[in-house]
Parts: structure tokens; C-alpha cells; sequence
């Protein structure tokens, strides 16, 4: 034993009292109080004081004897505040003991140690805050236990326990110093809950001395903390042996163990360990805990349940070797393609069990094509699998997978797989076309049956809302809901014998479009709209041209495969014609039909912009042609007095000419082709209440190459005058 521990151990518990005070012997049950005169007391084995609002100097509590102090003072000199030989004490109710020895000191009588419980107390002493024998027990609940000077908080010895509850263990050296006793096979224990163990000029717990070995079992419960000044949380030395449980805690710093001692680590209920582990033989991170590596770091043994180890910060790029790698868990990592710098795993002996990666993502291309080495598994089990843990990994343009090679893993971008945030930007790019064609429609489902009214100046308005399903040539697909509204007015010109209407209008409408992977986008749109409409009674035949102008705000939200978002944002505009013409044949009983020709020419303006994690992207200006010809069949009901209703149904072959508009990202060029033909079919419903006012309503659906809309729907009202 430490020559020092042995004197501490066997030394008096109190030394011989100042001469202005008196020594009290208790044999009996004695009660003090307040006026009581400060006295030193000493218990009598059998004996019990019983203090209550007193003041007094130093108490010794000798063997079967007990102490109950409530609310009082113990200030010692020369002599330990407190001190029981294999005796018992309740300290609560705000008491406070302050010595320039120790404050609080636990010993035993041959195997019999002693047990003091501390509730809502101080205890403070210049040689310790508190020092157990083995089998001696301290209880604190709401207390504060300090030691000055260069002294620990707590000594412990052998199988000394250590139970804090809502407590503070402040040490001038170490926080809790682990001491060994030969007579004891058992560890001592330090149990941790809601309570903090710091070392001002130390670790927070130390382990073992010079000489004599140490045992510690060390549980760290919800809410704790241990502060060591040199960054040490645990310190194992002295061929000692300690574990360390933490459980619903975060803490910082080091476990250091000093060559020929051990220690074992166990990481629980979403707990953190941020630092490094120097010698740790075993290392247990499970349900939600996570180890933050700091620097390249080694452990003997490492368990995962559903537990995770974070490779330090982004761009430190560490290694750890593990001997053996067990169980099922997370490793978070991060690479840098354009340097070929990876965190990197090596399991140098066995390896079982099902793991994720978790690798950073980046806006950022690499500069060449390569793989990168992510582990190492000498002995992989054949049952043992790695895979990425939100599937491929974002860099850049494009998503990378997992290899496996033999007993080694990379990250390969051999398939090119387009990354979420390029896939919004090529969503964004093509989006507005379709934006400017679903705010435009045909003249009977901008305005209703306008031929009715030949001759009256009018407004209107119309709400409606479509879905497109849009496959790209990229393989970048995705959906995209639109909602808007149109406003217009219009007269009749002073010439052509009032066939001739020419109007303007105005309108907003809102697209969300929802991408794989998380990936979503938002185009805003606002247009101010020319159009001129010419309708021939006579011969049936009509023509309606219109021109719009569009301002597109364009934003985008990716969720990225490390978990992390980026945003971006930009605004353009876009100016496009459509010109209808068409001829309305009146059949017998007010059945009709009305062949059509529709063309329709847009340019948007391309644009420059990126996302806030460096992916940057480049569009052309994107053009569109789209050609229809079809026909409208339908039959009018006559109501009388101006009424009539007129139930109708159109079907339409659509061709986009435009096959060429190209998106750069990161310099990689992508063909945002939504070229080919497709299907039309509506059908829709007009309805005359009086002269004056009409209502309508148009249903649509579409099928072809690229682009299917599984429903658009167009209601409207049309006032004339």
C-alpha cells in the first residue's frame, strides 16, 4: 500500500483539539442543539449523537456507533471534520463540514467499513473531500463534496462506494482518485447520476498509484459529467483495471491507460464520447450512443448495437483500427475525391455483423474519376456485410455506391447515378415549359364558348390545377403539381363587324415538383398576357393568338444522403406566342364538331446559379415548339331567354419539336430532352345562366414520351357586356 494511504488509513481519526475547546465523550444518546457550546465530540462505540442546528469542532464516531446531524456546523482544525470507524452517519438538512484535513473520512475495523449518507450538505476538506476504506459506503443526494489544496474530492480503497445523486465532486488535483487494498478482491465503484466529478488540476478520475494495483467500476448516469483540467476524463494506471459505463450522458475527453492496465468502455441510451481512446482493450456503443473520434485512434475490441462512431470533423480524415469489430452499427465518415483523402476503417482480426456507412456529402465534383478505400476486414466473417446507410453517397453531380472487393470497400461512381441535387437542378431547368403551357390552354378553356357571345366585350377569370408525370432523358424523373389562377378582359374592336376581341390578362401559378431521394423544388410563376381573338359566324372558322411574359422564381430544397440540406434559388423570365386556328361545323340537333390546329413557341432565359453546398449549375436558354392538331365534338342544349348548356369532349396529338436543351453541372453537360408526341383527351361542360353570364369547366389527361398528365382540371366563369 501507498505509504501515504497507509498513514491515512491507520492514522487517528481525530487529533488532538485546539485548547480552547473541550473534548466530549458520548456514551449514551446525547442531543445538542444551538447554544449547545462547540465542543469535539467523540461516540463511543454504541453511542449516538444527534445533532440539530449545533456547532461544533471535530466528531469521531467509533465502532456500532451512529451520528445524525440535521442543519448543523462542523468546523475542524487539526483534526478530519468528520470521522467513523466502522460507524454511521445521516448528514442533511443543509449542514456543512469544512476541515483542514478531511472532511467526511469512511474507515473500517478489520472488514467492517462504515457508511455515511449526505443530503443537501457541503463537505470540504484541505486533505480530501472524502476518503473511504474499503467497504465503507458515501451516499450523496443534492450535496456539494470538495477537496483544496492539491486534494482529490474522493479517495477511495478498495471496494469503497461512491454513490452521487444531483451532486457535485470538485477536486483541487483529481476529481476521485481509485486507490487498491489487497484485503479487497472487489472493485471499488463510483455510480454517477445527475451529478458532476471534476479535477482542477487533474483528471477527473484516476485509477490505480505507483505500487499497488486498483479495480474501478464506474457507471455515469443520466445528466452527468466528468471534467478533467488536462482533458482527461479517466486515467487507468498502476497495472489497475477500470470500466466505464456511461449511460444518457455526453461527455468530453480522454480515457488514457497506461501500458499494463485496462479498461473497458460501454456507451448506452443515446450517449456521447467525445475524445480519444488511448490503450482502451474494449470499446461497447449501443441504442442510439455514438463515440466522436478526435484523432487516429485504436481499440482492441469494438460492439456495436445499434450504436455509431463519427471519424471526427469534416476534412480531418481519420483512421481506426480495430482488432475485433462485432454486432450491428454506424460508422460516420467523410472523403474528399478530389484529393483521395478518406476516413478510413481497418479491423486487423475477426469481423461479424451488418454495418452502415454514413459518408459526408459535397456540392463539389472530383477531379478525376477514381475509387475511394473506405475499410479494411482481415478476417471478415462470410456473413459480414457493409453497405451506405441512405443509400448512395452525394458528390457532386453524382451519387456514389459501395464495392466490395475481397476484404475491401470503396466508393465507386463507375454508374454514374445522378445526385438529388442534380436532379433538382435539371427538374428546375425543364419545369417552365410545362409551367407556361398549363397556364395557357386552348381558347375554350381559357374563356369558354366565346362564339355565344360574338360581339360583347367581357372579363373572366378561371382557377385550375394539373399533374405531370415527367420522365426525362436523364433518368432524372419526377412530379410536378401545378395551381393558378387567370384573370382577363377584353372588347371588341371597331372594326371587322365585331368579330375581332383583343385582350389582356394576368395570372399566378404555383408548380411543386417532388423528386427522388429526397429531393423537392418549387417554381413561383407570374405573366402578363396579350391575346387577340378573330371568330367568323358564317363559316365557323376562328383564330385566337396570344402572347405571355413570365417571371419564374425557382427555388430548390435537397435532403442529401448524409442527412444534410442545401438550397438554391434563382429567378428568370420567359416570353412565348401561341397561335389557334380552328373551324366550327354545326351539325343537325345542335351537335357540332371543330377541328383545330394549335401552335405554341417559349424561350425561357437560361440562368447561372447553385446550391449552398457548392453544386453549381448552368442552363441554356431552354425553347420549346409544340405542335397540336385535333378536334372538339360536342352538342349544345338551347335552354331559352340566353340559356344553353353545352357538354363537350376534345381529343388532340401534341408534338414537341425542341430536342436540344442542355444543362451543365459542375461542368458536366446533361440533355434535358422532353422531345416527342403524346395523346390528348378533355372533355369539358359550358352552361349559360342568362345573357350575360357563363360558367365552365374542362377535365384533361394525356399520355406519350416524357410526359404523362394523369389529370388537369380548369374551371371558369365568363361575364359579358
Amino acid at each position: 500500500m501507498h505509504p501515504l494511504a497507509r498513514t491515512l488509513l491507520l492514522a487517528s481519526a481525530v487529533t488532538a483539539s485546539p485548547a480552547t475547546y473541550a473534548l466530549t465523550l458520548v456514551e449514551g444518546e446525547l442531543n445538542i442543539g444551538q447554544g449547545t457550546p462547540v465542543d469535539s465530540y467523540r461516540v463511543s462505540p454504541g453511542g449516538k449523537l444527534i445533532a440539530e442546528q449545533a456547532t461544533t469542532e471535530a466528531i469521531d464516531v467509533r465502532e456500532g456507533a451512529s451520528l445524525q446531524m440535521t442543519g448543523s456546523t462542523v468546523t475542524a482544525n487539526g483534526a478530519n471534520g468528520v470521522a467513523l470507524v466502522n460507524a454511521k452517519a445521516n448528514i442533511d438538512g443543509g449542514s456543512r463540514i469544512v476541515s483542514d484535513r478531511t472532511g467526511l473520512r469512511l474507515q473500517r475495523r478489520d472488514l467492517d467499513g462504515s457508511t455515511a449518507t449526505v443530503v443537501d450538505s457541503y463537505v470540504e476538506g484541505a486533505q480530501g473531500g472524502a476518503l473511504l476504506s474499503g467497504n465503507s459506503v458515501l451516499n450523496l443526494q443534492g450535496s456539494t463534496l470538495v477537496g483544496t489544496g492539491t486534494s482529490n474530492a474522493a479517495w477511495l480503497f478498495g471496494n469503497g462506494v461512491v454513490n452521487a445523486q444531483g451532486s457535485h465532486l470538485v477536486g483541487a488535483g483529481a476529481g476521485v482518485q481509485v486507490s487498491g487494498d489487497n484485503t479487497f478482491s472487489d472493485a471499488a465503484q463510483v455510480n454517477l447520476v445527475g451529478s458532476t466529478v471534476e479535477g482542477r488540476n487533474g483528471s477527473a478520475i484516476v485509477v490505480g498509484d505507483p505500487g499497488l494495483a486498483a479495480k474501478a467500476d464506474i457507471k455515469v448516469g443520466a445528466g452527468s459529467n466528468l471534467v478533467g483540467s488536462n482533458g482527461v476524463l479517466l486515467e487507468v494506471q498502476g497495472n489497475s483495471a477500470a470500466t466505464l459505463a456511461v449511460d444518457a450522458s455526453d461527455l468530453v475527453g480522454d480515457v488514457k491507460v497506461e501500458a499494463g492496465s485496462s479498461a473497458s468502455i460501454s456507451l448506452d441510451n443515446h450517449a456521447s464520447l467525445t475524445g480519444r481512446l488511448d490503450n482502451v482493450e474494449a470499446l461497447s456503443v449501443a441504442n442510439q450512443a455514438r463515440w466522436n473520434m478526435v484523432e487516429d485512434s485504436s481499440v482492441g475490441r469494438l460492439a456495436l448495437n445499434a450504436g455509431s462512431v463519427r471519424f471526427g470533423e469534416a476534412g480531418q480524415y481519420q483512421r481506426l483500427t480495430v482488432g475485433e469489430l462485432s454486432g450491428n452499427g454506424t460508422f460516420i465518415m467523410d472523403a474528399d475525391f478530389s484529393t483521395g483523402q478518406t476516413d478510413f476503417l481497418d479491423v486487423t482480426g475477426s469481423a461479424t455483423g451488418q454495418h452502415s456507412l454514413l459518408v459526408g456529402s459535397s456540392g463539389a465534383d472530383p477531379v478525376a474519376e477514381n475509387r475511394l478505400h473506405l475499410v479494411h476486414a482481415a478476417g471478415g466473417d462470410p456473413d459480414l456485410k457493409f453497405s451506405l446507410l441512405n443509400g448512395p453517397v452525394d458528390l457532386g453531380a453524382f451519387s456514389y455506391e459501395l464495392k466490395n472487393l475481397g476484404d475491401d470497400w470503396f466508393l465507386d461512381g463507375s454508374r454514374k447515378i445522378i445526385s438529388p441535387g442534380t436532379a433538382s437542378v435539371l427538374a428546375l431547368f425543364n419545369t417552365s415549359p410545362t409551367v407556361w403551357y398549363g397556364e395557357l390552354t386552348t381558347l375554350r378553356s381559357r374563356m369558354g364558348e366565346v362564339r355565344r357571345d360574338q360581339g360583347k366585350s367581357g372579363a373572366w377569370g378561371r382557377a385550375y390545377g394539373n399533374k405531370f408525370n415527367v420522365a426525362t432523358a436523364t433518368g432524372s424523373d419526377y412530379q410536378q403539381v401545378q395551381q393558378g389562377f387567370s384573370l382577363g378582359a377584353d372588347g371588341v374592336l371597331p372594326f371587322g363587324d365585331g368579330q375581332w376581341l383583343a385582350g389582356v390578362m394576368a395570372g399566378h401559378s404555383s408548380s411543386d415538383l417532388n423528386l427522388e431521394r429526397g429531393a423537392s423544388a418549387e417554381v413561383k410563376s407570374y405573366y402578363l398576357g396579350l391575346y387577340g381573338t378573330w371568330l367568323d359566324a358564317a363559316s365557323g372558322y376562328y383564330f385566337d393568338g396570344v402572347v405571355k411574359l413570365n417571371r419564374f422564381d425557382n427555388s430548390s430544397d435537397v435532403t442529401l444522403s448524409d442527412g444534410k440540406r442545401t438550397k438554391g434559388d434563382y429567378n428568370n423570365l420567359g416570353l412565348g406566342v401561341s397561335a389557334e386556328f380552328g373551324r366550327q361545323f354545326e351539325l343537325d340537333d345542335g351537335y357540332f364538331v371543330a377541328p383545330y390546329t394549335q401552335w405554341s413557341a417559349v424561350g425561357i432565359q437560361g440562368k447561372d446559379y447553385h446550391l449552398d453546398n457548392g453544386l453549381q449549375a448552368q442552363g441554356d436558354d431552354t425553347r420549346s415548339l409544340l405542335g397540336k392538331v385535333g378536334a372538339t365534338v360536342g352538342r349544345t342544349f338551347d335552354l331559352g331567354q340566353g340559356r344553353f348548356a353545352q357538354p363537350y369532349l376534345r381529343l388532340a396529338y401534341a408534338h414537341e419539336f425542341v430536342n436540344g436543351n442542355d444543362v451543365k453541372v459542375n461542368d458536366n453537360r446533361f440533355d434535358n430532352d422532353l422531345s416527342g408526341s403524346r395523346g390528348e383527351l378533355g372533355a369539358g361542360l359550358a352552361v349559360s345562366l342568362n345573357e350575360r353570364l357563363q360558367l365552365h369547366a374542362d377535365f384533361d389527361y394525356s399520355n406519350g414520351d416524357h410526359i404523362e398528365q394523369p389529370w388537369g382540371a380548369n374551371v371558369g366563369v365568363r361575364y359579358s357586356w
